[in-house]
């Protein structure tokens, strides 16, 4: 996009809007010297900052006045995204109802619904998903809006999202879920909310560029206990995993005690070795996590009676 250098007049027609000033708006318009969707070197129009800032009664005389929604700055995006990046609804809506494409999407391919699910504005995602957006949108590296949702904890668009038909297992790129990235960030009520959606429980992030985890894992290796224990009622895997660790170790790794025990309850086997041939004991002990290293000495005490005992 090649913009021309802004004009003085243009400069005061960008900050009238910006600042929501729509007489001095209107004024710089009857001159006649400045365009209605004149460009500063961004690309930004008037009404993509009348959008940004929430100003209604700019956005409204602009768009009177010819301007054009579908325009983009070099980025892509429009004024829509600006309003729902913003939370401005009724801006939202005078955009739609003037032509706005709803799931136009900047360069990296975030749409307007994208960036309303990110930003935590259930109003306008409502709106978008009532209008038709696309729930299963997705950005260049394929993060979805339940994805964005889940991974900002907001529990009400991730459920608006699955009603609305969201793709529950859809993945990044790199293989993170929705339900991979809700169970590292330790949301365990959206954690709850993906299970009983039938999330895949074992989703392993890319092992070849990754860390090759599944969500118990990071749970584990989180200390989020609420969240583990609401993963170990699918029964995931406990065994060591593509990137030769087991949750256990995980947990045992970084001291995290609730889970180690959560773990150990359901049955992980202590005595299990990673891929440098160390225990979960062993690892406790090498990081001073003294009470994680108290308890599976115990742990592991109790398995080789047992052992000698059958």
């Amino acid at each position: 996009m090649s913009l021309k250098k802004e004009s003085r007049t243009d400069a005061q027609f960008h900050l009238a809007a910006l600042r929501g000033d729509v007489d001095k708006l209107k004024r710089i318009l009857d001159t006649g010297k400045v365009h209605v969707d004149s460009r500063d070197r961004d690309g930004t129009t008037p009404l993509i900052l009348a959008a940004a800032t929430g100003h209604i009664d700019c956005a409204k005389e602009l768009l009177e006045q010819g301007a054009d929604p579908a325009a983009r700055r070099i980025t892509g995006t429009t004024a829509l995204f600006f309003a729902a990046q913003g939370g401005f609804l009724d801006v939202a809506q005078i955009l739609l109802e003037s032509g706005a494409e709803i799931d136009s999407p900047s360069i990296d391919g975030g749409t307007p619904l994208f960036v309303a699910c990110q930003c935590g504005h259930l109003d306008i995602v409502k709106e978008f998903l009532k209008r038709g957006a696309n729930a299963n949108s997705c950005m260049k590296d394929k993060a979805t809006p339940l994805f964005i949702a889940s991974q900002n904890g907001h529990f009400e668009i991730v459920q608006l999202l699955l009603k609305s038909g969201a793709w529950c297992d859809a993945a990044r790129t790199d293989g993170a879920s929705a339900l991979w990235i809700a169970s590292q960030m330790g949301y365990d009520h959206i954690v709850k909310l993906l299970c009983r959606h039938g999330a895949k429980i074992d989703q392993i992030r890319n092992v070849h560029t990754y860390d090759g985890a599944t969500p118990l894992f990071k749970a584990s290796h989180k200390g989020h206990s609420a969240v583990v224990a609401e993963l170990l009622k699918y029964k995931p895997n406990l065994g060591l995993l593509p990137n030769g660790e087991s949750a256990l170790h995980g947990a045992a790794l970084f001291g995290n005690l609730g889970c180690v025990k959560l773990l150990v309850g359901a049955g992980s086997n202590v005595m299990q070795k990673n891929q440098s041939g160390l225990t979960p004991y062993q690892l406790a002990v090498s990081n001073r996590k003294k009470q994680v290293m108290s308890y599976l000495h115990n742990m592991d005490m109790a398995e080789i009676v047992q052992k000698e005992i059958t």
